[in-house]
């Protein structure tokens, strides 16, 4: 049964080719939105080109499709969609609750990269815009996964980055704008981003825009302890085996084995996987992958 009440999203950066920690987010986040009887979409960040690799996009897409992770309506890119940033920016700045800030890096090292007051008569062509942060600033959230979080935004963040030195969106900005946009009822990503949700919650209370549920997946590490996404070990997933690959990551999410039948074809895994997923069987702790395991998911052995 549709629910239109449940939307959900996978919201990949066009990097590079979906790895298993991104496949993990991407099937947590399907999971949950159609058990729920919700939508779930597919929205591409491709705000930093330096970062982008071509052709990514396409293969990220191409990659959901062999897995069965087909999203409900159009692909949005951010990448069109400068000018919904640009006027949630220019209602903060109207407001006073934004400014251009001027300080470097350097400027900022001894405060640990915290910024909390300019450093006086710095001048820059490029300057960032920024987030004026309240002294006291205190944001508390229950994640479905983590639990309470509470977060002093001005001790431990500090006034954030809205807009970038170099003229580019910064990611806390856009996601905020994007998921309102979309009308995201629930953000199920990776835990690598806990620590930027209280950011998030603030902007869409300045911006007056409404706050959704979260949920933060486990990460996924190589043997050196180090994430799949800053590591070499983030081999593309294995497209040719779909559900070894879903079996893998299915293990990860903390659930237990499916029937054997569900072995037989993809629909039948995904409909098993749909009746028996356990929300609450999500773990809270990063998964290190053993060598049989990373080799089930990626492409170094299929």
């Amino acid at each position: 049964m549709f629910s239109p009440s449940y939307r959900g999203r996978f919201a990949p950066s066009p990097s590079g080719p979906l790895h298993a920690g991104s496949l993990l987010a991407a099937l947590g986040s399907w999971l949950l939105a159609k058990q729920a009887g919700g939508a779930w979409r597919v929205r591409i960040e491709d705000l930093d080109p330096p970062r982008e690799m071509a052709g990514a996009a396409q293969a990220q897409l191409a990659t959901l499709a062999a897995f069965g992770l087909h999203p409900d309506g159009e692909v949005v890119f951010q990448s069109q969609r400068h000018a919904l940033y640009q006027q949630a920016l220019d209602t903060l700045l109207a407001q006073g609750l934004a400014f251009e800030c001027h300080c470097s890096r350097s400027d900022l090292a001894a405060a640990g990269g915290i910024h909390r007051r300019c450093v006086a008569g710095r001048s820059r062509p490029d300057p960032a815009i920024r987030l004026r942060v309240a002294d006291g600033c205190s944001i508390a959230f229950d994640d479905a996964v983590h639990g309470h979080i509470v977060q002093r935004v001005d001790l431990e963040v500090g006034d954030f980055v809205l807009r970038r030195s170099d003229g580019l969106w910064a990611y806390q900005l856009a996601v905020v704008v994007d998921d309102a946009r979309q009308r995201i009822t629930e953000v199920v990503r990776g835990a690598d981003l806990l620590d930027s949700t209280p950011r998030q919650i603030l902007l869409q209370q300045v911006l007056g825009l409404p706050t959704p549920a979260y949920a933060h997946l486990p990460l996924l590490l190589d043997g050196r302890g180090r994430k799949l996404s800053k590591s070499s070990a983030a081999l593309p997933v294995n497209q040719q085996q779909p559900l070894r690959t879903l079996t893998a990551l299915w293990a990860c999410l903390g659930q237990a084995p499916l029937p054997a039948n569900a072995l037989l074809a993809l629909p039948d895994w995904q409909d098993a996987a749909l009746a028996n997923f356990r929300r609450q069987d999500v773990p809270t702790r990063a998964i290190a992958l053993p060598a049989a395991l990373h080799n089930a998911i990626s492409t170094r052995c299929a």
